[in-house]
């Protein structure tokens, strides 16, 4: 049945669309839906074409609520036209079957929300804030509210946003394309925030693609869900309310707490800590310990809680499993209003190869590397990022920038950086393809990186980004106009393999290997180190810090306190995974809270105390931090006992901080009258004893103070006699 619109004049047949015309429409394949539906002026009158699946009626309503024309159904799956005399005010649609009746907004009566400098800086892949245009927006667009959708998918034959608005069914939202850049765009009106979506694409080959999330997407469902959610971004709180990083980094103190969300505690039914809840218990905690630094493993939307966050797919969205991004950006807030910072754990080498994820986006190769030797990881099963192109280098450095700016992060630690330079990471010959020069470095990567750096510490010179590079890749974090990647640190991952080694062996052994004590100072000032103990390091049969150190418990807890006096007394910043500080003698579980119930045993809530000390210790005392990235902070004292498993050597600040001497007796032998040289006479303050009592130790020591004299040791012109404690570490500071 075909009705005739109100206010029709008499007009060409010229104005009605073509049967191929609907019937593209009507089976959502049509190239550029805007081009027919919507209005469309035609020779003093205006054409009126809406696609209403399911309506038999279809009328023009005013703002009031009016109907004042009523346009005609020409297909029976729901395509109507019409052609209205004169001016057209704005409009919304009212449909009828039966006795059933509602209304709508009309998408295809507004005009683009994106312009052509958006077209040009995108295919430029030169759009720094990426996310004010891609995604979904609530906003108010030519009067009426509703939210603005973009995704990039150049290739594809048609795009449509789906979700529970309109019944998930692609003829109803197909989207315009702008052809200079390859994104999809619509303003669909009376949508707003919580809509579930999905685009749903139509490939190259016409082949239809299942449901992709928004790779731009602010929300996204709780898994198993997997929609896309609209959030609003511009409404968070004030993230970097009463906190500052001011200066050079390398010479403040820096002691990180890694930490998994999900894992860290739970509530007593198992569920996961909202973020508010989460901040309640964890930045106070954080605070009482002495951390400078969270640092979250990722909290990008990721699919399976077994990849702890490093196989994202929702980059820009923080994790459903915690509440919403709002809660995300309080907790932020609150660790910066304590004058804690937070770093996230940031993936751009790799993410899963989920179908409703970047892979083959658009039915192409779009965002990973199109040859399996360069696209496709072995190790993980994830598709690696195809760092030649210049969309996808943007979408990477624009998601780095998000972070920083929309959430107000303090740094950024860059995970699986060798896998990225390395073309031949984890791969056999005849399984990589060498670059133009014939090696094995990814060039491409590698400008990647500068690229990301110079733009981050550009844009936000109080920030910092942390490199985990296992290789010895010269100048990590080396500026990019001195030939470095630009990083302002590197995590020192063959200082944690040679130290863990160490301490894991029989003490009566270690004289053997003394060297792994020591071979780190000589490249300690070669890079800007972070001495890393992560999660890495406690899972997969390698047990916990406590856990690996070797005799009874007393033993296991003494060699603990003693490496990490050791650590911290070393060169370079701290970085700690949660549950190490109190000596969790298990191995990491991410599906369970940490042991917190063993904090009743004295050598637990010990260890905790005197992590708690050494992190008071690094912020207070300039010799331990001020200097940690500069060979003159450092001097040994001894270095070659090897025998007696004992090592000793002086940090130094500026001029006129105190220095400070750090000693390591690593074997269960008390020793006193162990002389070790010093730069000056006078009385040093033991401001650090590993096996004081306080900290589940024997409580032998040298009584809280020593008395240097001017007799020559080890080159310096005083030296002490000290008692050194079994498994211990001492520090002592120069009084005044």
């Amino acid at each position: 049945m075909e009705r005739t619109a109100s206010k029709v004049g008499k007009a060409p047949a010229s104005w009605r669309a073509s049967d191929a015309e609907v019937a593209a429409v009507a089976a959502a394949r049509h190239a550029d839906p805007f081009a027919i539906l919507g209005p469309h002026r035609q020779e003093g009158a205006t054409v009126v074409r809406a696609f209403v699946p399911g309506a038999e009626r279809l009328e023009l309503i005013d703002v009031t609520g009016k109907a004042f024309a009523e346009i005609a159904r020409t297909h029976d799956d729901g395509f109507f036209e019409g052609l209205i005399e004169g001016d057209l005010p704005a409009y919304r649609l009212r449909a009828t079957r039966g006795t059933e009746s509602w209304e709508q907004g009309d998408a295809y009566r507004f005009g683009p929300v994106l312009g052509p400098l958006d077209d040009h800086l995108m295919g430029e892949g030169a759009h720094r804030r990426l996310w004010d245009k891609l995604g979904a927006h609530p906003i108010t667009h030519e009067g009426a509210d509703g939210v603005a959708f973009a995704v990039w998918a150049p290739n594809a034959r048609r795009v449509a946003v789906v979700g529970d608005f309109n019944r998930w069914d692609g003829r109803r939202h197909p989207m315009r394309k702008r052809v200079d850049s390859g994104v999809w765009e619509i303003f669909i009106p009376e949508l707003g925030e919580g809509e579930g979506y999905k685009y749903e694409i139509i490939g190259p080959g016409g082949e239809l693609l299942p449901l992709k999330a928004d790779p731009v997407g602010f929300g996204s469902e709780l898994r198993p869900g997997t929609a896309s959610v609209v959030e609003r971004i511009d409404t968070l709180p004030e993230v970097r309310a009463g906190y500052s990083a001011a200066g050079d980094l390398r010479r403040q103190p820096m002691s990180i707490y890694e930490v998994h969300l999900g894992s860290w505690q739970r509530r007593p039914d198992g569920r996961f800590n909202s973020y508010d809840d989460i901040a309640d218990r964890l930045i106070p905690y954080v605070a009482e310990m002495g951390f400078t630094h969270i640092e979250l493993l990722p909290i990008s939307e990721h699919p399976l809680d077994d990849s702890w966050g490093y196989q994202p797919i929702g980059m820009f969205a923080p994790s459903r499993r915690f509440g919403e991004p709002a809660g995300f950006a309080r907790l932020v807030q609150r660790a910066h209003e304590a004058g804690i910072g937070v770093l996230l754990d940031w993936v751009p080498a790799h993410f899963p190869c989920d179908v409703h994820g970047l892979s083959r986006f658009d039915g192409t190769h779009l965002y990973e590397h199109p040859d399996p030797r360069r696209g496709f990881h072995p190790d993980w099963g994830t598709a690696i990022y195809d760092f030649g192109r210049r969309e996808v280098v943007n979408y990477l450095i624009a998601n780095a920038l998000y972070w920083l700016e929309i959430f107000g992060i303090d740094g950024l630690r860059v995970d699986a950086v060798a896998s990225m330079l390395y073309l031949d990471y984890s791969r056999e010959a005849g399984q990589w393809i060498p670059n133009s020069e014939g090696g094995r470095e990814n060039r491409e990567a590698e400008s990647f990186l500068r690229e990301l750096n110079t733009i981050l510490y550009g844009a936000f010179p109080d920030r910092f980004t942390v490199a985990e590079e296992s290789t010895a890749w010269p100048g990590v974090s080396a500026p990019v106009h001195g030939g470095g990647l630009g990083f302002g640190f590197k995590w020192n991952m063959g200082w944690m393999n040679d130290t863990l080694d160490y301490m894991a062996r029989e003490p009566v052994h270690r004289r053997f290997h003394h060297h792994q004590l020591t071979f780190g100072l000589h490249y300690a000032f070669s890079e800007n180190f972070i001495l890393p103990l992560s999660h890495d390091e406690v899972v997969h049969g390698k047990k916990s810090i406590v856990g690996r150190m070797p005799g009874d418990l007393w033993q296991k807890f003494a060699n603990a306190r003693a490496y990490y006096g050791f650590m911290w007394g070393h060169p370079g910043k701290k970085l700690l995974f949660m549950g190490q500080e109190f000596g969790q003698l298990k191995e990491w579980a991410f599906g369970t809270e940490l042991d917190w119930h063993v904090l009743a045993d004295p050598l637990h809530s010990g260890l905790k105390n005197a992590v708690a000390a050494l992190n008071r210790l690094h912020r207070t005392e300039p010799a331990l931090h001020r200097r940690d990235a500069d060979p003159e902070g450092f001097r040994w004292i001894v270095a070659d006992d090897a025998d007696q498993s004992v090592i000793a050597w002086l940090r130094f600040g500026d001029e006129g901080d105190a220095p400070v001497a750090v000693i390591s007796n690593m074997t269960p032998v008390p020793r006193p009258g162990y002389r070790i040289g010093l730069p000056t006479a006078g009385r040093w303050i033991e401001i650090f004893n590993s096996d004081a009592h306080e900290y589940g130790g024997s409580g032998i020591g040298n009584l809280g103070a020593v008395d240097a004299t001017e007799q020559p040791a080890h080159g310096f012109p005083a030296s002490v006699e000290l008692v050194l404690p079994p498994l211990s570490t001492l520090y002592l500071k120069l009084g005044e």
